[in-house]
This record gives structure tokens, C-alpha cells and sequence, in this order.
């Protein structure tokens, strides 16, 4: 079940026009919300992020946060699955083609979910494989926008080379990765890249830095070099659906001995702990 401008329905019974600027330019922002046990997490967090895509496309919030989260909560109910991948979709709506804004036009607003899948005890335990590649994203990569075709081409690259991802480098400094944010272990300091327009603001990243700070793990929020990344003692990606993962091989190397290192092992530790705390209080 899926929900549509209004309407709960069967995705196979979803239509939209053909001239929705959604699907004519990429006009459109969207969130990706993890749900455990049927609660959404960081639902406030989300929403906020939301709002700073719209605000940045100069696309007026179709609902206010209470309506999102009665819609959220009516999707979860509809569908099957416990833990959830909740997908939210916001376009500028369907009007005559041309770039500028169309007036007096009604959003198109899409709801959908799908089991959540988290990576696989093996992959936590061993880590997983990834590439470098030079960014070549457009420089406002802080909005969740729905135009993913750069992330789309490097993710591709990364799976062509039998890798989950792509970590991007820009003019000497890591930036982030294709469907993922990015942590190295340097010294032993956890250093995570600062947000500015060449990253998204991930919701995992600042759960990960305020699990950092209570557990009093050293860390730096600061510009990453190329060097410190091939040279680092760790390198963790984090995401929304992959919550907090090891990368212990890139380009071919390992990532200092090539498998989890102790770091990554007490921070999955506390995001777990993190996570059935919040859910367990709803």
C-alpha cells in the first residue's frame, strides 16, 4: 500500500501525469525514514531535513508536521512488515513544460514502503569492499533531491567493481559516498567531514557524532584529505537503511589490518544500544 496526492491505494493502481515536473526535470526533493518495530526513528529529524529541501528548491511544505506524521504512522499501519523503508516524495507538480515555476500548481506528495533490510551480521562482522571516485555532483549536494543520476553512475561504478559503494573525492578532500556519508578513524580520532553544500546532512551522521561525544570518544569534525582517507586506520559508512558499516577494503587495499577495526566495533555497539532505547520509548 502507498499513499498518493490524498489517497491510500495498491501501488499498482498509483498513477501520476506525464508532465509532473518530478518526471519531466527532477523537480522534487524526498526522505528515506527507517522504522523499527513500526516506530519511525529520528521522525523529527527527518522532517526537518525535509523541510530544508523544500525550503531550498523554494517548494512551499505540503503538510505540516502533524499531518506527515499521521500519514506516516496510517503507511506503516497498511503494510505488513515490522521494520519498514519509508520513502517520501515531494515534486513541484504536473504543469506545461518550462523551467520556471509554474503557478497555481498542486504539489505531488508519495508515500511508499518497503522491508527494511539492514546489512547482514557477515557484512558487519567482516566489513564490506568500496572504491574511490572523483565527485562530479552538482554543487548543492546538501539537498535530498530526487535528480540522483550522478549518484546513480557512481553507485554503478562501485557495483561494476564488486563493491557497495563509491567514496567521493573533490579536489584533494573526501566528500562523502554515493548513498552514504563517511567516517575515517585517523590517531585513533574519529574525524567526520563538516557539513556544508558538498554533502547531505545525514541523519545517521549526527547520531553517530552525538553517540561520539556522550560515549567521550575522541573525535574532529573537519575537511578529510585524500591522504588521511587511503591512510587511515578505519573507514565506516553510514546511511539510514545501513545504519553503521566498516569499509575494510578500498581500491583493492585493506583499510589498516582489513577487517572491522575497534572503533567501528564499540560505536555499531552503541547504535544498536541507541536504537532499541529510542524504539523501546516509542
Amino acid at each position: 500500500m502507498i499513499y498518493l496526492n490524498g489517497e491510500f491505494m495498491p501501488i499498482e493502481q498509483a498513477r501520476i501525469p506525464v508532465l509532473d515536473r518530478g518526471f519531466i526535470f527532477g523537480d522534487g526533493v524526498y526522505e528515506v525514514i527507517p522504522v523499527y518495530s513500526r516506530h519511525p526513528f529520528r521522525l523529527a529529524e527527518h522532517l526537518r531535513r525535509l523541510q530544508s529541501s523544500l525550503d531550498s528548491i523554494k517548494l512551499a511544505n505540503p503538510h505540516n508536521d502533524a499531518t506527515w506524521t499521521r500519514l506516516i504512522g496510517r503507511l506503516i499501519e497498511l503494510n505488513e512488515p515490522e521494520d519498514q523503508s519509508l520513502y517520501m516524495h515531494v515534486t513541484r507538480g504536473p504543469a506545461k513544460r518550462d523551467h520556471a515555476f509554474p503557478k497555481d500548481v498542486t504539489p505531488t506528495v508519495f508515500l511508499m514502503s518497503n522491508p527494511l533490510t539492514t546489512p547482514p551480521r557477515q557484512q558487519v562482522n567482516e566489513g564490506v569492499c568500496a572504491i574511490t571516485a572523483v565527485d562530479n555532483r552538482w554543487l548543492r549536494c546538501d539537498i535530498k533531491a530526487i535528480a540522483l543520476l550522478p549518484n546513480v553512475l557512481l553507485r554503478q561504478e562501485a557495483v561494476e567493481a564488486g563493491c557497495v559503494e563509491a567514496v567521493l573525492l573533490r579536489e584533494g578532500f573526501m566528500t562523502e559516498g554515493a548513498a552514504s556519508n563517511i567516517f575515517v578513524v585517523c590517531n585513533d580520532v574519529l574525524l567526520a567531514p563538516p557539513k556544508n553544500h558538498l554533502m547531505l546532512p545525514g541523519i545517521t551522521y549526527d547520531v553517530v557524532l552525538e553517540l561520539a561525544q556522550a560515549a567521550g570518544i575522541r573525535h574532529e569534525v573537519r575537511e578529510i584529505s585524500e591522504a588521511e582517507l587511503r591512510g587511515a586506520q578505519e573507514v565506516w559508512l553510514t546511511s539510514s537503511t545501513r545504519e553503521v558499516l566498516a569499509i575494510t577494503l578500498l581500491d583493492d587495499a585493506p583499510v589498516g589490518n582489513g577487517k572491522p577495526g575497534p572503533m567501528f566495533s564499540r560505536m555499531y555497539a552503541l547504535y544498536q544500544d541507541y536504537k532499541n532505547r529510542v524504539m523501546r520509548s516509542g
